[in-house]
């Protein structure tokens, strides 16, 4: 496809090593590639950084994409941009290398539309103070970014960018998307705080780590997962509107919660599962009681704590839902069909399967999620293939 913009401009920090990660940095302003840049000797390293020069000079490079409002041509702009953007980018970086976008003001909403048109391709993006391009033409369909990490930043007294959008993108981000999110925002306006810089930084030296440990998953969801533990092979919608949950860490259930009765027994039917002891919980808050799995032969995706196999633990009654690692395909599928969420550390700290079960509500719901930690647990014994 032709663009009617000329070669990229852009400024790398140390040499571009085609074995590193390559981490691409995106302003929202002209030719602010040499003010993004300053970012790299901060953020961590082993890997390339590059900062590309916004190719539209009218109304402030990518930033033109933030503040217009839809129709169809900012969508012809931005496909045309995305099309330029991706010229140059699988040249130098083919396919199996990865890429990770981190955008600020402008610079997000083209960072997110890059991911939300093709999340396959990218390993990871930050959305830093700035929007998605909602109806610019790219989907924000549930569960468009699963199994894509991201970082979302934020200042609550931003007035640069619509505060209608920011809440929009926070909202999109923390529970349709799919996307495993951390999430970061504090008093300032539209600028990158120390504290905000501080949380970028481990999220992304978490997730290089993890992405140079762990060969690539698929993103988004597959059709037809099975689910052999769960009453018919397949996971259900779950009804109702998704329960509120903290973005902050713990991550918490806060609202619709499941009646003590049926956590008791859930609890009751997990723990009594072959092979499994129980216990406090060795990465949960107090009074959070751990599943373990001593001596089991699954990988260590399949656990929580893989140090001492714990692969689920059940949340104190005032919370009421539990976190549990499955195989990838199998939580996506569940965060599609509404019975949980990723954890936002899930991908960078943690494995990619981590995922937060809502607590049953009822006796229909507790054989559903007594399935699905059926499902943890065969995972967690290696009587699952460890997926692809």
């Amino acid at each position: 496809m032709s663009t009617p913009f000329e070669a990229p401009v852009v400024a790398f920090h140390g040499a571009d090593d085609p074995e590193q990660p390559l981490v691409v940095l995106l302003h929202g302003r002209g030719s602010h590639e040499r003010e993004i840049i300053s970012l790299a000797p901060h953020l961590p390293p082993g890997a390339t950084y590059a900062a590309v020069r916004a190719p539209i000079a009218e109304g402030g490079g990518y930033a033109w994409f933030a503040n217009r409002g839809i129709g169809r041509p900012v969508a012809e702009s931005l496909a045309a941009t995305m099309a330029w953007f991706r010229t140059w980018l699988d040249e130098i970086a083919p396919d199996g290398r990865p890429v990770i976008l981190v955008g600020f003001s402008g610079g997000a909403a083209f960072a997110g539309g890059l991911v939300l048109a093709d999340p396959g391709r990218y390993a990871g993006a930050a959305i830093l103070y700035g929007t998605l391009p909602f109806g610019a033409g790219v989907p924000t369909t549930p569960s468009r970014l699963a199994q894509v990490p991201v970082f979302a930043a934020q200042g609550d007294s931003d007035h640069v960018i619509p505060r209608e959008l920011l809440d929009r993108t926070w909202s999109y981000l923390h529970t349709e998307s799919g996307a495993p999110t951390q999430g970061h925002r504090d008093p300032g306006g539209h600028g990158i705080t120390p504290a905000a810089l501080h949380q970028l930084v481990g999220w992304l030296h978490a997730r290089l780590e993890h992405v140079r440990a762990h060969e690539a998953i698929p993103a988004g969801v597959l059709p037809d997962v099975e689910w052999p533990t769960v009453p018919g092979g397949r996971l259900p919608d779950r009804a109702g509107r998704r329960p509120e949950v903290s973005w902050q860490i713990p991550q918490q259930q806060l609202s619709d919660t499941s009646p003590a009765a049926i956590q008791e027994r859930l609890f009751a039917r997990s723990s009594s599962l072959a092979g499994v002891t129980s216990g406090p919980s060795r990465i949960s808050v107090p009074g959070a009681r751990g599943l373990v799995l001593g001596g089991a032969a699954g990988p260590d995706e399949a656990f929580l704590v893989p140090e001492v196999r714990e692969f689920a633990h059940l949340h104190p009654e005032y919370d009421g839902s539990l976190h549990l690692a499955l195989p990838p395909a199998q939580a996506a599928d569940l965060v599609a069909h509404g019975w949980g969420t990723p954890h936002p550390w899930a991908g960078s700290r943690l494995t990619l399967g981590f995922t937060m079960v809502f607590g049953p509500r009822d006796e229909e719901e507790l054989e559903v999620v007594a399935g699905i930690v059926s499902a943890s647990h065969a995972y967690a014994s290696g009587t699952v293939p460890t997926p692809a």
